[in-house]
């Protein structure tokens, strides 16, 4: 009996090479015929020839490109129904698969192509072209005894109309599981990026007519990155697996939930009251992820952050409107207190606000605009100075001088926040080794120690492959530097973190909380990260001596950090007031405008020329308001 054949077009030898290898098992066991053709031409010749189950067509060739073979494909009488796939690198290139559709494909799939997905498909259009061989045989062979055996006409064909109506069906079947492949997410079984893109005109199409307008969610989860590095891909597809069932199960039947890839996932909901509607749903599948999953022998938690879109006043077509859907996901990621946020224009301003920053951050960091500064800390009861915070400047040259909680905030791009960390180590590394040249200190003497902020949100591997080769390019010794954490760098799995700490601390590099008392920061990061430095938020440090209760609050703070074997270090301190209390209070040392405001390079190193300062000859607080 005659096999399918299969034709594989495509101008690059080595990805036909690749595509050959993934279907010659089958051809090798005459499931198929497979037929290779290297241009557009070349493969018309095959088409006028032989008849084909499916044609894979490569979108870019040289000369006859992919949508050009396949317009001539189709428009001959004989191979006019040949099914093709298009296969192309441009991933989400919506224009040029809408125009392979135009030209009649059957699917589009992007490189790396998947190799069970491809063989699934061309299994399908196989198998169906099979059935056609088998149907073609069993007609010619009715025809045959129609003529020699009159007799039996009837019942043979009745028997073979049975036998045509199973086959339909059976092709039917065949077609829906083609049509299944095209349109739904492999591993969740939702509805794909595609057909959403579908689902999403559609939608919008009704709204139009009716004037009823409908809701888009857009979803992202929360540490899906880092359940996918430390417990491997295996729980991160069954992780996502189960948020697809608790989002079906959270919406309606007539709702539309999609998979765009990745942790990403959208809701389409139509009907009138769409926005309070969307409220409730978006309440729903918060909650729904909040609780934990159950991932083999492991619990792990997650959270879902989620955008709200309006249609039609949120955006006039399926693309705004998605782009603004997303905007508002990445809005409420921000807002831990409320992961659900709908999308308004203030969304939008914001959001060019950062781009511009970004830019200008970028071409400020090649023109040297960037500089640190360095605010001493002094030991209380020394007066010794015993380490600087080197703290982040911009000379912008429209906004003057400008400190890092100016801009940073604004920046979001990993890439460039890396870039920031970089030039920040090596520029304190450098700043270190000559500040401790001229420190007059003996060299069994604990090292004066540089305290760094980093821009990025969370720790990770590659500061040890920045900041432990510049500490040795610059000879410091252990203790030269210090980086401060605060608590969303903490944030992360605890066995990587902890890990990566613990090799920090190992290469000689010191460890403090910053700002205690700000956001969530609490001791038991400090015990959990066996850190050696707390630093006490300036708000609790400016609250000292108020009827709140101030003194007692930053009293109980030194108390517990001493119980944790922990050095204390005061931010802000602005009056001899303060100074004494935290003298009595048993406060190691601290660092404010009392001493020394943020230094330039010059001014750290001929603060360290003199000698240091006595803390019992500072101006009383009625001296600091007489002088003022």
């Amino acid at each position: 009996m005659q096999i399918p054949k299969v034709l594989l077009v495509n101008d690059d030898p080595a990805s036909l090479y690749a595509l050959e290898s993934l279907l010659l098992d089958a051809a090798d066991q005459n499931l198929y015929q497979l037929i290779s053709a290297a241009s557009g031409k070349e493969a018309l010749r095959h088409v006028l020839t032989h008849e084909f189950a499916v044609i894979l067509l490569d979108v870019s060739m040289p000369g006859m490109d992919g949508f050009e073979t396949a317009e001539a494909i189709h428009s001959h009488p004989r191979s006019a129904g040949v099914p093709i796939i298009f296969i192309t690198a441009h991933y989400a290139d919506e224009i040029n698969r809408l125009k392979g559709y135009q030209k009649g494909a059957a699917d589009y799939l992007f490189t790396p192509v998947i190799p069970q997905i491809l063989q699934a498909k061309v299994a399908v259009f196989v198998e169906l072209t099979k059935r056609n061989i088998e149907l073609r045989a069993k007609s010619e062979e009715l025809a045959r005894l129609n003529q020699d055996l009159r007799v039996q006409r009837m019942q043979d064909l009745e028997r073979a109309n049975a036998e045509m109506e199973l086959e339909i069906k059976e092709r039917k079947l065949a077609e829906q599981r083609a049509h299944e492949l095209s349109t739904r997410d492999a591993l969740t079984n939702l509805l794909n990026r595609r057909a959403l893109i579908q689902q999403l005109e559609h939608a919008v199409a009704t709204s139009d007519r009716s004037g009823v307008g409908f809701a888009l969610l857009f979803l992202d989860l929360d540490k899906f990155k880092q359940i996918n590095d430390n417990y491997g891909h295996e729980a991160g597809d069954e992780l996502l697996r189960q948020v697809s069932a608790r989002l079906t199960a959270a919406v309606r039947v007539a709702d539309v939930v999609a998979r765009l890839g990745g942790d990403e996932f959208v809701v389409l909901i139509e009907g009138r009251s769409a926005a309070a509607n969307a409220a409730r749903v978006g309440r729903k599948i918060e909650l729904a992820c909040a609780l934990p999953f159950d991932i083999g022998s492991h619990r792990l938690k997650s959270a879902a952050s989620i955008g709200i879109a309006i249609y039609p006043q949120d955006g006039a077509n399926a693309q705004s409107l998605m782009k603004n859907a997303d905007t508002a996901m990445y809005h409420a990621k921000q807002q831990a207190a409320a992961p659900v946020q709908f999308f308004h224009e203030a969304l939008n301003v914001r959001e060019r606000e950062r781009e511009e920053w970004t830019l200008e951050l970028r071409k400020a960091l090649a023109a040297n605009q960037l500089e640190l500064r360095y605010q001493p800390q002094i030991d209380i009861a020394t007066g010794r100075t015993i380490g600087a915070e080197a703290l982040l400047y911009w000379r912008h040259p429209a906004h003057g001088l400008l400190e890092a909680p100016q801009f940073l905030p604004l920046v979001q791009e990993r890439t460039l926040l890396d870039r920031l960390d970089a030039w920040t180590i090596a520029q304190s590394c450098a700043q270190a080794a000559l500040w401790q040249s001229v420190d007059g200190r003996t060299a069994d003497a604990e090292p004066l120690c540089l305290w760094l902020n980093l821009a990025t949100p969370q720790l990770n591997a590659d500061l040890l492959q920045v900041l432990l080769p510049a500490m040795r390019k610059h000879r410091l010794a252990p203790g030269s530097i210090g980086i401060e954490l605060n608590e969303k760098l903490l944030l992360g799995a605890a066995e990587p973190l902890s890990q990566l700490l613990a090799q920090l601390q190992a290469s000689g590099v010191r460890a403090a909380l910053d700002d205690f008392g700000s956001a969530r920061s609490s001791l038991a990061a400090c015990k959990r990260w066996q850190l050696n430095v707390l630093k006490i938020d300036r708000g609790f440090v400016h609250a000292i001596g108020n009827d709140a209760g101030g003194t007692d609050i930053v009293a109980a703070v030194i108390h517990l950090a001493r119980a944790l074997d922990m050095r204390v270090v005061a931010l802000g301190v602005d009056d001899r007031l303060q100074l004494e209390t935290l003298r009595e209070l048993g406060c190691d040392a601290c660092q404010g405008e009392l001493f020394y405001p943020p230094l330039p390079a010059s001014g750290l190193i001929e603060h360290t020329a003199i000698n240091d300062i006595n803390v019992n000859t500072l101006p009383s607080n009625e001296e600091q308001i007489s002088h003022e």
